[in-house]
């Protein structure tokens, strides 16, 4: 049978790193209602799994309103070969959790994944838990499962609110980020790019190398400023496969760093604009890549 014969039958599968009550899974069931979701340990799991065929797309965070990027799955979109095809801006909404007749004063340990744990310190201080421990761990539905299978009744847990809801917890506090406005944005991998068609809003991504000359990020913005474009994100990184460059050719002289620009512009590959922009990026980058061109995610969720 083949592949979109397959998909016809089946629920569209979509990986993410937690297990279920993370806020990847939440946030690859509104990106796909109905979707089958497929836990995994870490994101390159998550990569993995749609790479070898055993989900149909993976779903990573990317960057959140609180902490800004994450560094790390940058790095994977380029040390991998799948392709962008969306992305979903999701509202992150922290939650005390505890065991069923377990009050706040009971609590002596707040378990959740570090960047959680960070985001509600001065909420959990005005709740009377600012010298309880804090202990990290991988995701934070995983800390609710945990709280829930051994038991704990000292301990509460940093998570969703679907996350008490499957582990059997019951909710002491919601809303307790420190700042009420937080949302995280997602990217939607698959093995195939998708095909902008229509006129409706898109956004590309690229990923373009340079050997560190004068003037070159001025070189990238004028390329499409030029054309109008409008760009959402520049954001300069080391190239970790080539960390040294040569700092005149045939010198022998190298010096630390290699970087890219990751770029995101409003506009879709099939764009004439966005198409006149790569040819002249390319005529002085080292390394191109367009890692994918999607429909823009305008929606509101709160």
């Amino acid at each position: 049978m083949r592949e979109p014969e397959q998909k016809a039958r089946q629920r569209l599968s979509v990986a993410y790193q937690g297990v279920p009550g993370a806020y990847s899974e939440e946030a690859a069931m509104a990106a796909h209602p109905g979707c089958q979701g497929v836990p995994c340990r870490a994101y390159e799991a998550a990569v993995d799994a749609v790479e070898r065929r055993g989900a149909d797309r993976a779903i990573i965070p990317i960057e959140s309103t609180l902490e800004g990027t994450l560094h790390p799955n940058y790095d994977l979109l380029l040390d991998r070969r799948l392709h962008i095809v969306g992305e979903i801006h999701y509202p992150v909404q922290y939650c005390l959790l505890a065991l069923p007749g377990v009050g706040r004063g009971e609590i002596r340990r707040v378990m959740s994944h570090p960047l959680a744990v960070s985001q509600c310190r001065r909420t959990l201080g005005s709740l009377g838990l600012a010298s309880v421990s804090k202990e990290t761990t991988d995701d934070t539905a995983g800390a609710a499962q945990h709280v829930a299978r051994a038991g704990l009744t000292d301990t509460a847990a940093i998570a969703s609110a679907r996350a008490a809801e499957i582990y059997g917890l019951r909710v002491l506090a919601r809303g307790i980020q420190d700042e009420p406005c937080n949302f995280a944005r997602f990217l939607i991998l698959a093995r195939d790019p998708f095909i902008p068609t229509g006129d409706r809003p898109y956004k590309t991504s690229i990923v373009v190398a340079h050997d560190g000359e004068l003037g070159v990020l001025f070189r990238v913005l004028s390329a499409f400023s030029f054309r109008d474009i409008n760009l959402t994100k520049l954001e300069s990184r080391p190239r970790r496969i080539r960390p040294l460059c040569a700092v005149e050719e045939g010198s022998g002289v190298l010096k630390p760093f290699q970087y890219v620009f990751y770029i995101d512009v409003e506009a879709s590959i099939a764009d004439r604009r966005v198409q006149n922009a790569l040819s002249e990026l390319k005529e002085f980058a080292t390394f191109l890549r367009v890692l994918g061109s999607y429909p823009t995610d305008g929606g509101a969720r709160v």
